[in-house]
Parts: structure tokens; sequence; C-alpha cells
């Protein structure tokens, strides 16, 4: 598993795990990244915070701090 901050950008992945607790926790599940949610890193800000992602068929927004809590695994065929 890797953290969803250290995806290169194209990458599909499915979230494994992310923080139980806190502000990033309430975040992230507000916004639909769950267990077993599919995702693929579209692009990164020029100095690589904050990283934009695609989830559910939309564009996600997330600072790199809480993308270090976020563990996933590659999809199939990446």
């Amino acid at each position: 598993m890797l953290k969803l901050s250290q995806l290169p950008i194209g990458t599909r992945a499915i979230v494994r795990e992310f923080p139980r607790q806190g502000s990033a926790f309430l975040r992230l599940r507000e916004m639909g990244v769950l267990p077993g949610t599919s995702l693929t890193l579209v692009r990164t800000a020029p100095l690589g915070d904050p990283l934009e992602i695609q989830v559910r068929g939309y564009s996600l927004t997330l600072r790199k701090s809480e993308a270090e809590y976020v563990l996933v695994e590659l999809a199939d065929g990446q």
C-alpha cells in the first residue's frame, strides 16, 4: 500500500485506509472518500500541494497533509 500523496499523476488507485478521527476523517467521509472507493490522481499544484483527485465522478482537492493519511492500493492494470 502507498500513501495517496505518493501516487504518480494519472494513477488509478483504491482507498484501503484513512484516518478514523479528526477533521481529515470528517472531510474525507463527507466527500465520499471511503475504503473501497476508486480514485485517480489528476494533478498537483506546482509546489506539490494541494493534490487534485477524481473520485465518484467529480474533482476533489486535498491538502498533501490530508493525503498523507490515506492509504491506497494501485488499481488493476496500473
